[in-house]
C-alpha cells in the first residue's frame, strides 16, 4: 500500500472508534499516526519491508501502530478495524461524510434505530423520527436531508492530488513497456476541474498496444471492465478510480489529445466552427468534408490554427468565451507555477500544524520562494491550540527574530483569526496591528442565512488589519459546500478596501473556483494563492491552486504573491 492508502484506513479506523466511544487516546493515536504517514516522504511500506530498518524509528509510531501497519501490509486490515465493521455498517463511515452528522448522532442513530444505509437515514429525516431523539430536531433532518444530496452527487469523484498519483504511477509504469513512447493523461484531470471522476491516458509509440496488457496485470487492478483492442478499462486501487487506457497511432496524438481532453461543450463549439468551415473533427483528426482529406492531426497548435484559432490552454476548455477569445488573440497569457514568488498562509506547530517554522522556512526555501507568511490560528479555534493575543504577540516577535538572517527567506508574522459570528475578529487590535499579514477566514457558524453571512464579511472588512479573506467560500470539496452569502457584492467590497481574495491550493478546497474567481476579478479584486500548508509536504500543493488560477483566467499581475519581497508588502492593504 502507498502512504496516502494506509494513511486512510488508520483515519477511517479512528472515525470508526469515535462512533463506538472508544478512549481517546487511542483514537488520537490512529490519527496522529495517520497525520505522520500522509507526509512522510517515504513509502512506509518499504521500510516494513526491510528486515534492517524499523518502522517505530518515524517519529509518532510507537509499538502499537507498528503492528498494525503490520497487518494492515499483509492482508490490507487489522483485527481492531474488523471487528468495529463487524459492530458498525460500513456506510457508517458514509454517514459521516454527511454533513451535521457527527460520531455520536451517528452512534445514536444506528443503536436506536438500527440503520444500515443511507437510505435509512434519509428514511428517519424524511418521516420525521430524528427529531425524536433528545437534543435533535428539524433542522437537522433538513440539513441531513442535503447532505445526503450532496454526498450523493459527489460520489465517485477524487481529489485532484490522488488522481494525480494513480496518474503518476500509472503513466510510469507504462512507459517501461516495450514499443511506447508516451504516456499523457487528457479528459478532467488535464483541464485541473476541483475533482474528477476517472482518469484517462493515452498510449502513443511503434506498439502501443502492449501497455494494454500490461495495464491489466498491475497489481492495483480490483475490477478489468473492459478490454479491447485499442482501450482497457479498469477500476484502480481500494478507492475504485475507473482508469481508461487508449492507444493511438502517433500521427492523431494532437486530434486524441484535444478530443479526449473536453470538455464536452468546448468540443461541440468546436466541431460546429469546423463544419462551419468545411471540415469535421473526431479523436482521429481534422478532415475535409470533401474528400476526407487529413489536414490536421499530430499536434494540438496545428488543429486550432487550422480552424482559425490560437491554441487554447487545457485550463480554458469549458466553451465560456475561450473560443471567440482565441479567435481575437485575446487569450489571456495565464499565470505560471513558477512565478509565484511566496506561500502566505501556513501552519506551525504553534497551533495544529505538524512542523517547526524553521522545517516550513526550510521546504519554502527549497521550492525557491523569496518569502513566506507563517498564519497559525486565533483562539476561537481550540482544538487547533488557537493563539490568544498574548501568544499571538510572542510568536510575532519570535518570527521577527528569525527573519532572514536565520533562516535564509524572509518570514513575515502573521495569523489566520477566525471571523466571529457579528463580524469582528477574534482578537483585539492591539495584537492584529503588530502582525505583518492577517488572513480573515470562517470557521463557525456556516450555515448563517445569506444576508447575515454578507454582513458578517461587510463588517469584517471594516477591520483595518485584515489584508485577505482566507478560504472564501468556506467549502470543503466532496464534504461540505459553500457558504450561502452575497460574494459580488463582498469580492465589489474587497476590492473597494484593497482586501484580496485567497485562492486556497488546498486540494480539499481548492476556494475560490473558477468561476467566482472570475467575477470577483471583474469587481476589481486581487489575489493571493496558499497552500494552507500545515506540514512542509503540503507546500507541493501551490500547483493546484496555480490550476484554479488558471481555470479563471488570471494572469501574474492578479496575483500579489508573484510580486518581489518589497512590492508585495507594498501592494497588501496599507
Amino acid at each position: 500500500m502507498e502512504n496516502i492508502e494506509l494513511a486512510r484506513i488508520l483515519a477511517e479506523t479512528a472515525d470508526l472508534m469515535e462512533i463506538a466511544a472508544e478512549d481517546g487516546f487511542r483514537i488520537r493515536s490512529f490519527r496522529n499516526a495517520a497525520s505522520v504517514i500522509e507526509g512522510y516522504p517515504e513509502r512506509v511500506a518499504s521500510i516494513l519491508h526491510d528486515p534492517a530498518r524499523k518502522v517505530t524509528d518515524i517519529p509518532g509510531i510507537g509499538k502499537g501502530i507498528a503492528s498494525v501497519l503490520e497487518e494492515l501490509d499483509k492482508r490490507g486490515s487489522f483485527e481492531r478495524r474488523d471487528l468495529l465493521l463487524e459492530k458498525y455498517p460500513p456506510t457508517a463511515l458514509e454517514m459521516l461524510r454527511i454533513q451535521g452528522l457527527g460520531p455520536k448522532t451517528i452512534a445514536l442513530l444506528i443503536e436506536t434505530f438500527r440503520i444500515s444505509t443511507l437510505d435509512d437515514l434519509k428514511r428517519l429525516a424524511e418521516e420525521q423520527k430524528i427529531r425524536t431523539l433528545p437534543r435533535l430536531g428539524a433542522k437537522l433532518e433538513e440539513k441531513v436531508l442535503r447532505g445526503i444530496e450532496q454526498y450523493r452527487k459527489t460520489a465517485g469523484r477524487f481529489l485532484l492530488n490522488f488522481a494525480e498519483q494513480i496518474a503518476t504511477e500509472l503513466s510510469q509504469y507504462l512507459r517501461e513497456t516495450e514499443g511506447v513512447d508516451r504516456v499523457t493523461t487528457a479528459g478532467s484531470f488535464r483541464r485541473g476541474k476541483e475533482t474528477v471522476g476517472d482518469l484517462d491516458l493515452l498510449v502513443t509509440g511503434p506498439d502501443p498496444v502492449k501497455a494494454l496488457d500490461r495495464f491489466a496485470a498491475h497489481g492495483k487492478i480490483q475490477d478489468m471492465l473492459a478490454k479491447g483492442e485499442n482501450k482497457a478499462s479498469a477500476k484502480v486501487g481500494v478507492e475504485g478510480i475507473q482508469v481508461d487506457v487508449r492507444t493511438l497511432p502517433t500521427e492523431s496524438f494532437g486530434a486524441a489529445m484535444q478530443y479526449f481532453t473536453g470538455s464536452k461543450e468546448h468540443n461541440v463549439a468546436l466541431r460546429q466552427r469546423s463544419l462551419k468551415m468545411g471540415f469535421t473533427l473526431n479523436e482521429y483528426g481534422l478532415f475535409t468534408l470533401e474528400g476526407n482529406s487529413r489536414v490536421a492531426s499530430e499536434t494540438e497548435e496545428e488543429i486550432y490554427n487550422k480552424l482559425g484559432l490560437a491554441w487554447i490552454p487545457p485550463e480554458l476548455r469549458e466553451n465560456q468565451g475561450e473560443i471567440d477569445a482565441a479567435e481575437n488573440n485575446a487569450l489571456p497569457v495565464l499565470l505560471e507555477l513558477g512565478q509565484m514568488k511566496g506561500d502566505i498562509h501556513m501552519h506551525t506547530r504553534e497551533s495544529d500544524g505538524r512542523a517547526s517554522l524553521e522545517e516550513m522556512a526550510e521546504t519554502a526555501r527549497g521550492h525557491g520562494y523569496e518569502y513566506i507568511a507563517i498564519t497559525d490560528h486565533s483562539k476561537a479555534l481550540a482544538m487547533a491550540n488557537g493563539l490568544d493575543e498574548t501568544r499571538c504577540i510572542a510568536f510575532a516577535q519570535r518570527v521577527r527574530a528569525l527573519d532572514h538572517s536565520a533562516l535564509g527567506i524572509r518570514v513575515m508574522s502573521g495569523l489566520e483569526c477566525d471571523i466571529l459570528k457579528d463580524g469582528r475578529m477574534d482578537l483585539n487590535d492591539e495584537a492584529l496591528s503588530q502582525l505583518d499579514l492577517v488572513v480573515a477566514s470562517v470557521h463557525s457558524y456556516m450555515n448563517l442565512e445569506a444576508a447575515e453571512m454578507t454582513d458578517r464579511y461587510l463588517a469584517c472588512l471594516e477591520n483595518p488589519h485584515v489584508k485577505v479573506i482566507g478560504h472564501p467560500t468556506g467549502r470543503v470539496l466532496l464534504h461540505r459546500d459553500a457558504f450561502v452569502y452575497d460574494f459580488e457584492r463582498i469580492a465589489k467590497a474587497a476590492a473597494a478596501k484593497g482586501v484580496a481574495m485567497e485562492i486556497n491550493a488546498s486540494p480539499e478546497r481548492l476556494d475560490l473556483h473558477a468561476s467566482l474567481i472570475r467575477i470577483a476579478k471583474s469587481k476589481g479584486c486581487r489575489f493571493t494563492i496558499s497552500t494552507d500548508a500545515h506540514h512542509p509536504k503540503h507546500m507541493a500543493n501551490m500547483t493546484y491552486g496555480v490550476r484554479m488560477a488558471r481555470r479563471g483566467w488570471l494572469t501574474q499581475p492578479d496575483v500579489l504573491n508573484t510580486l518581489p519581497y518589497e512590492q508585495f508588502r507594498k501592494a497588501l492593504r496599507p
